[in-house]
């Protein structure tokens, strides 16, 4: 029987496995992932305790045309309840519990921006249709700022935009586009975030414990703290048949032998790489060096134009670092002042981005409780900054040099609360900040060859997935674009007749676009 190997083992890692037995037939006990953490779930991570204070790096938004994620996820048992897909289990919660946004942005004086009008001149309206239509190959190398005029940057669309997605100005034209294209459907709701999907918990007890705990179940193996440093192929020039995985595991050298029947996926480039977490009174330390998935990507990029540029991606931290941090208290003073502010309860109210901020803060209260064993008086919420170089408004350093309570203390500094919330809140929390210095690496400008495709040409069983792998059409920063990757891997080194379904294209449909027009017109 064929064996698979997979490098990593993120979303596109497990994903990959599950077509695998699903689709492609293949044993669990034949199917190994190699992750050189000691957790699994790459990005989807969720850690800490109540008391010592919870962390997550994150979290990625769903929403209804993620075709691949909710295929996926449709044949998982939910945790809480077997009888219930984990698709199901998202649906039915965006049913009884979606956003309704009314304070998604907040301005210098504490006040709601209205955002009936997304702030729009003529020039940034023509512009936008301009972005639309150009070819994607006349947007290589370009960043956003090569297509729009400094006023386009300081309308509410602009604020809205860039803090839902993680957009920067100097980010890549190319994947600006293909955002715009990929979610033009969600523009008349998209100050209220009302169509987007979020998971009960936190994305990695909602998505991935129940898929680790689905592919446990039928054998397959994670082996943790493993080092894949290379792969070696068969002879002939530029082939692409796999022969040889070179790994270290307990300091030892090992290499596992590849029949041309077997499969090797390797998730190449990391956006959460590097991470370092902080604390309620220390900073995050400087990052560490770069990890295996970077590493290999270099060394199999060597001489091989067919396998993409690292280079890309990895060397400009400056442009595609910002950093989150993780709020646990035992007082509900703020989530509740949040509430009555909003006009929304605790979980419906979405983020909120304070516009004034040097930091460009956003925080989001989700529905509690955040964590599958979170105490019912414990409370989570999260924010992040998008320009964490920067000195604070309240507190006069950058808030990568921050600890946790001084970050505390520049968000309550943009809370229109009562004096006595604040003190309240500062007492009874611990904030675990986390600097990341490849969180848009995948945004950075590119070339249109820069990513390799997910099975390269002429590949024999060899395929790239995740964020780092190129699908047209389709948006990184995703985990619909992770899944894709494995599904697409998966499909073609197989050669199955059960393929993804294709990339959703509203801005095909008239009717999308009508609505997308009259939403850019309002004043």
């Amino acid at each position: 029987m064929a064996k698979a190997y997979l490098v990593g083992s993120g979303m596109a890692a497990l994903a990959a496995a599950t077509f695998l037995i699903r689709d492609g037939g293949f044993d669990g006990a034949d199917i190994h992932l190699f992750e050189e953490q000691r957790n699994i779930g790459g990005s989807l991570d969720a850690g800490g305790t109540a008391d010592a204070g919870y962390t997550m790096r994150g979290g990625r938004m769903f929403e209804a045309e993620y075709r691949c994620t909710y295929d996926l996820l449709s044949g998982i048992p939910s945790l809480d309840d077997p009888s219930v897909s984990v698709t199901q289990e998202i649906l039915a919660g965006h049913e009884d519990f979606a956003w309704d946004d009314i304070a998604r942005l907040v301005d210098g004086d504490g006040k709601i921006v209205d955002v009936s009008s997304m702030g729009f001149s003529e020039r940034d309206r023509l512009d936008l249709v301009r972005c639309l239509v150009t070819p994607e190959g006349h947007l290589d190398s370009k960043r956003i700022t090569d297509c729009f005029s400094e006023h386009f940057f300081t309308t509410n669309f602009w604020f809205l935009w860039c803090t839902t997605f993680a957009f920067q100005p100097w980010h890549s034209a190319i994947e600006f586009r293909r955002y715009l294209r990929r979610f033009i459907h969600l523009a008349p709701e998209f100050s209220t975030l009302s169509g987007i999907h979020h998971t009960r918990y936190n994305q990695y007890d909602s998505v991935v414990r129940p898929l680790t705990t689905w592919l446990h179940e039928r054998g397959v193996t994670v082996h943790t703290h493993c080092h894949v440093t290379g792969l070696d192929f068969a002879p002939g020039h530029r082939s692409t048949t796999v022969k040889r995985i070179c790994l270290t595991r307990d300091g030892r050298d090992e290499q596992i032998d590849v029949a041309p029947e077997d499969l090797v996926l390797v998730t190449n480039g990391s956006m959460t790489d590097s991470t370092s977490l902080g604390s309620h009174f220390t900073a995050p330390p400087p990052p560490p060096r770069n990890s295996d998935a970077w590493l290999l990507w270099h060394r199999l990029a060597r001489g091989r134009d067919d396998f993409g540029n690292p280079d890309a991606f990895d060397k400009h931290v400056k442009e595609s670092r910002w950093e989150s941090f993780t709020v646990t208290t035992k007082d509900p003073a703020l989530l509740d002042a949040l509430a009555e502010f909003s006009g929304r309860e605790t979980g419906r109210g979405g983020p909120m981005t304070f516009t004034d901020s040097n930091w460009l803060l956003t925080i989001t209260a989700g529905r509690q409780p955040v964590y599958r064993d979170q105490p019912e008086d414990v409370s989570v919420w999260w924010g992040y900054g998008l320009r964490p170089g920067r000195a604070g408004n309240h507190t006069p350093k950058p808030m990568t040099m921050c600890s946790g309570r001084e970050i505390l203390e520049e968000v309550l500094h943009h809370m229109p609360f009562d004096d006595a919330v604040a003190p309240r809140v500062v007492e009874t929390s611990t904030v675990v900040p986390c600097l990341m210095p490849y969180i848009t690496s995948q945004f950075l400008t590119r070339r249109r060859d820069d990513r390799p495709q997910v099975v390269p040409e002429g590949s024999v069983n060899l395929a790239f997935i995740g964020q780092f792998a190129e699908v047209p059409d389709d948006v990184v920063f995703t985990v619909e674009y992770s899944v894709r990757t494995a599904w697409t891997a998966v499909s073609q080194l197989l050669g199955l007749d059960r393929k993804p379904p294709a990339v959703y294209k509203g801005h095909h449909d008239p009717h999308v676009l009508a609505a997308a027009l009259e939403t850019m017109h309002r004043r």
